[in-house]
């Protein structure tokens, strides 16, 4: 969801273009940190993709105030993918 509405967001294209890896490298890590067996596997790309949920973050920060509308779903995705990280 929140691939698809950073995507409809308008930025300097240097800035889309890195927003637009991180947001997928949020789902892409998520992804592929589920389909690992071990608790230390899931947890290493679970952390990758907060990573670059932050990464998200710093850019929606650069884009302020033209950004404000992904400010509720990154902070809310945040949120998800810290407590998927703090479970294991």
């Amino acid at each position: 969801q929140f691939y698809r509405e950073a995507r409809a967001q308008s930025a300097p294209r240097h800035l889309k273009d890195q927003l637009m890896r991180a947001a997928s490298s949020v789902s892409l890590n998520l992804a592929e940190g589920s389909a690992k067996k071990s608790s230390a596997d899931r947890r290493r790309f679970y952390e990758i993709a907060l990573g670059s949920v932050r990464e998200c973050e710093a850019i929606i920060e650069l884009l302020e105030p033209t950004s404000q509308s992904l400010t509720g779903p990154i902070d809310k995705l945040a949120r998800h993918v810290y407590r998927l990280v703090q479970s294991l």
